[in-house]
This record gives C-alpha cells, structure tokens and sequence, in this order.
C-alpha cells in the first residue's frame, strides 16, 4: 500500500491507448487473457556526461562540456541493506520460478475476472499515467527566464513507474517507484530519472518479469487467494524472502539525518544518493540501525525547530498503528502501540503541533474477509463507520493519554499543518468525499481544503471550508511546520487525477469571516497541460523572512506536445507568475509528492 495520494481510475475513458513502446491494446468487453510482458528500459549509468547541440542550420551537432562538477568525498559507512546484482539479467532462472511464473499465467488467464477500468492497464496507465525508462544525467538546454540562486540544489520527486506491464490487473498506486531529479547549479541544470532499486525490484530484474501481486489491484475474489497462495509458495521454495519487504518505494522523499530516503508506507524507507553529475543512487533499505520493522509512513513529519522526526507504521495486525520519534541523530525510540484502533484503517498522514500527534482514522479500512466472498478487496470504505481524529501527548511512551473525537464525513488523506491555540488544536487538511469513489471512480471524487479546531476540554469540533475548489496535493513553507501559518499552495483536481493549476491559500481570510474563497493567487497551466504537487523553497534562510517569500516549483507536462517541464513560480505573485521554464529532456509522468534540498543540506548527502 504505497500511497492516497492519488488515483487510478478512467473508469469514464473507453478507447484504446498506446503505450510501452507503441504496443496497442484494443478495447475489449472481457480483459486480454494474453499480455505479452515487456520491460521498460533502463540505461546504464554512463561515467560522465556531456550533451550535444544541433545547429539548425548544418544539421551537425557539436558536443557541449558538461556541468563542472567537483570530486566527491569518500563514501562514509552507512548501515543500509542493498540488494543490487550485478548482470542479474544474465543469471539463469531456476525451474521453481518457470514453475511459478506459469501458474501465475494460468491464474491470470484462467481464473481471474474481467478487469474493472479502474485496474485495467489499458486505461490506468493511458497517456502521461504510462511509464517511462531511465534517463542517464542528461544537461537541459532550453531554458527560458532565470533560475533564482536559492534554487541551486536539487529537486526530485518520486512516482509509481511499473517496469513491467502487468501480467493482471493495475492500479496507479501499484507502480514501481522512479525518482525525477533536477539538479541546479549555477544556472545550469541537469536531468535524471531513475528506478529506486528495492528489494522487489532486484527479484522482478532477475525473474524477467512481476513476481509480486499488485496489493490494490492483485487480491480480489478467488483469483486473489490463488495469488496469495502463490506467493506462500514462492516464499517456501526460496524464491522471495519478505524479511527484506516488498514495498515499492514510491510515494515520497525525506531528507533527514544527512539521509535522502525514498519513502513507501509498506515498506522501511531506502536511502538514495544524488551525484555531483545529478545522477541518482540507491544505496539501501535503511532500519534505524535494526529499530525499525515492517514500515513507515511516506509522510514523517520533521520539526524545523527541534529537528526531530515523527512518523508511524500501521498494518492488519494489533496494534494496527504505532507511534514513534526518531532524534536529530538518527536514534529511533521505541514505538507508542495504539490498541484503542479496534479495526485496521489505510492512515496514510497525520499532522503535529509541538505538544501533540493528529492521526486519522478514516472510512478506508482493510478487510481482508471481503476475499472470500468472492467480489472484495482487501482494502476498501465502510460508510458505515464513523471517522474520528485520535489525538496522543506528541512526547507519550504509552497510549494512555490518547483522545479520539467523531468527526463524521472527514476522511483526510493529506494534512497540510496543524498548530495549538491554548486549549485548541487547528488542523488544515484536505477532506475527501465521497469515500466509497477515493480508490476506485477518483474522478468523481471532490477534496476541500478544512480548517479544523478541536476543543480538548470539551471535544467539540469546528469544521470551516478554505475554498469551494477540488483541491488536494499542497504544501506549506516549510519553516511554520507544527506553528500558526498563513498560507498553503494547493493542486487544482480538474478531475483527480489530474492537475490543471495551483491556487494560494491565505488562512486569515477564514479568521476574517472570508472564509467562503480563501483563494489569493492562482495559475492554470493551459490547454491539455497538468502538473504535479507543488513545492515551496524559500528564497533565503533568514528566520525573519516573509512566510510567502519564496518560489513554487513543479513538473508539468503538455499532452498536446508532448513535452514536459520544470516550471518555478513567484509565491508572492497574485498570479503566480512563472520567472523560469526548464524544458526537460524527456516526458515526465504524473507522480506522487517530491522535495528541495539546497546545495547548503546536499552536500553532506553525499555519503
């Protein structure tokens, strides 16, 4: 389960589309009992890097230098796990995993239902939801407007990309996950995509193909207990070991401890490396030195004040969520079990104040039962069940102090920042509705910004819309995290999936009895052209700076043209002016959450 964030259905889309490499698929009213399986490339890392530039009026090209680049320091030891082989292309494959990848035909072919749209690779991975090959370091050219100098450092959001097509079904969410880096300096700026290596990856590499179900879209009904089954065989014959996960990595980054991790909520995180050159490295899956199991959140929470970390795993089985922080020296403290969760729920965020830790428990639950009915997932909503906030002592060694109040009808997904007022708590968070469509018909779904105060002493809570507006996907300055702030940069769903532009937020429009449109500032970004989640970078790091003094930043992608870009916006401007325009070398697929980390905090990355 890598992430919420969004979706996969075009359950509305009924035409054919083009994709791995031009193979056609054609519509039909039962899904292709036959999928040819082909892999998406991936390029060798050259050495160095040079670009070449065409003149237009010879035809010739001549080779441009690279971008300067200084030696690097020796690597420091880092206590990671890698799973990386070399020539694992050319290993042969045992009888045991021919046996397996045949009764897995058998089960997809034979055994499994038609395929709903909203997991059938024909329509989810359409147009810029397709997947991509790696892109080497590769220098961009065209660059219109100027690069701010608080830009030099490097941008990089993560995404699923499935390397393989899928032998079944397919939802968003299922993908391999692939890292998208720009790295700037000096005004000049380099390019690279590549697939974070994960323990699951390594094994798909060696078996030529998927071995693991997709968890959203692999386990329904009959055909899903068979997959199950066969997994439990894979594991008995020695073919996949799920001490080392399964996770796909590909929801978010965290830069903490001078440690660029790419996050999975099903899974421990792995640390990445960016080079001088801008290429990217997987060095690992990171345990906090053998303190951490099973997984974390894609979306920890680190103080800017204190440093410290704060994050959460949750799982099918009691206690089905576990508080823990982790110090500014990377030493993890033992989790906080919560056993007053009484059912597994899909908690994909949480928020904190400096003295307390929002978590959600919303309406999308696990319910691994639903199998055996034959038609269920084991993850879907109960409209049923009433969502409640549970709020824990931020610093708690045991769940006694934890407080649950009714919110009826929010289902938060996202938070953006959450802060105390006296006796109050405020949460800023996206709320989603209808739940019973958030995994399946995405389209139909609708997000509205809340602002959300919870009285402790008496439990009542406040809730006020920001903005009639499908918004989800937004980010904060940074530096206000866990205090009062005053604004937020949201992503236009025009429908979710996709994003069409960004509006600014002003929060003390709501405090002014404006709260109707709290919308300040906004950017379409044209005709067939989305985005991705933004992110705000401050235009320096002085503590005394404006909160809104900075740039938004995000790929964006023409599906007119076809070309992709790395555009940064003036905060500060009421139409979020774009000062400067990267066209990148490649397309670019619509992703997850991504982040900016300075040239001051990179070079200590560099382990």
């Amino acid at each position: 389960m890598e992430a919420i964030s969004s979706a996969a259905s075009m359950a509305s889309s009924a035409r054919p589309f083009c994709g791995y490499n031009g193979v056609k698929f054609s519509v039909a009213p039962r899904h292709p009992r036959r999928m040819v399986v082909l892999n998406v490339q991936t390029d060798a890392k050259p050495p160095a890097s040079t670009s070449t530039e065409s003149s237009p009026a010879t035809g010739s090209s001549k080779k441009r230098a690279a971008i300067p680049v200084e030696e690097e320091p020796p690597l420091k030891p880092l206590n990671v796990r890698s799973f990386a082989r070399e020539n694992s292309a050319e290993l042969t494959r045992p009888l045991t995993a021919v046996v397996c990848n045949a009764v897995d035909d058998f089960i997809n072919n034979f055994i499994d239902k038609p395929l709903r749209p909203s997991v059938d690779p024909r329509f989810v991975l359409a147009g810029n939801f397709g997947p991509v090959g790696e892109t080497a370091p590769t220098e961009c050219l065209n660059v219109q407007g100027t690069l701010p100098p608080c830009l030099d450092g490097v941008y990089i959001r993560n995404g699923p990309n499935p390397r393989y097509v899928p032998r079944a079904g397919h939802h968003l969410f299922d993908g391999d996950g692939m890292l998208h880096a720009v790295r700037i300096k000096d005004g000049r700026v380099t390019f690279c995509s590549r697939f974070v290596r994960t323990y699951k990856y390594i094994q798909e590499d060696m078996a030529g193909g998927p071995v693991m179900p997709n968890v959203f879209s692999g386990f329904y009904s009959f055909a899903g207990l068979a997959r199950g089954a066969l997994v439990a065989a894979r594991v008995a014959l020695g073919l996949f070991d799920p001490s080392n996960g399964g996770g796909l990595a590909n929801t978010s980054l965290v830069h903490f401890d001078n440690k660029l991790m790419a996050l999975g909520e099903s899974d421990l995180p792995y640390v990445v490396r960016v080079t001088n050159e801008g290429d990217v490295e997987t060095l690992g899956r990171y345990d906090f030195d053998g303190k951490l199991f099973m997984g974390m959140t894609a979306h920890p929470k680190i103080d800017p004040e204190t440093g410290e970390l704060f994050a959460f795993r949750y799982g099918p089985v009691p206690p089905f969520l576990n508080y823990f922080r982790v110090a500014p020296s990377g030493e993890k403290e033992p989790d906080v079990g919560i056993l007053s969760m009484l059912q597994p729920s899909f908690i994909h965020d949480f928020a904190i104040t400096k003295k307390y830790a929002i978590f959600p428990d919303t309406q999308i639950v696990m319910k691994p039962l639903d199998m055996l009915v034959g038609e269920g997932s084991p993850i879907g909503s109960d409209k049923g069940k009433v969502p409640r906030l549970g709020i824990l002592p931020r610093y708690a060694t045991n769940e006694s102090g934890m407080k649950w109040v009714e919110v009826p009808g929010f289902n938060f997904f996202h938070s953006l920042n959450a802060w105390d007022e006296g006796d109050d708590i405020v949460l800023i968070a996206a709320n989603s509705y209808p739940v019973e469509h958030i995994l399946e018909r995405t389209h139909l779904v609708h997000s509205t910004v809340e602002k959300v105060r919870i009285n402790l002493s008496s439990g009542i809570v406040c809730r006020t819309p920001l903005s009639s507006k499908c918004l989800e996907f937004g980010v904060v300055n940074g530096r206000f995290l866990t205090k009062k702030n005053r604004y937020a940069y949201m992503s236009i769903g025009s429908p979710l999936p996709k994003i069409s532009g960004l509006v600014k937020l002003d929060f003390e429009k709501e405090e002014t009895g404006d709260a109707e449109e709290c919308v300040v500032a906004s950017r379409l970004y044209g005709e067939r052209c989305f985005g991705s989640e933004p992110f705000f970078v401050p235009r320096s790091s002085d503590l005394n700076a404006e909160e809104d003094e900075g740039y938004v930043v995000a790929y964006t992608h023409d599906e007119g043209t076809g070309v992709s870009k790395f555009l940064v916006m003036d905060a500060q401007s009421p139409t979020l002016e774009i000062v400067a325009s990267v066209e990148l070398p490649v397309r670019v697929p619509y992703g997850f959450h991504g982040l900016f980390v300075s040239d001051k905090d990179f070079a200590p990355t560099r382990f």
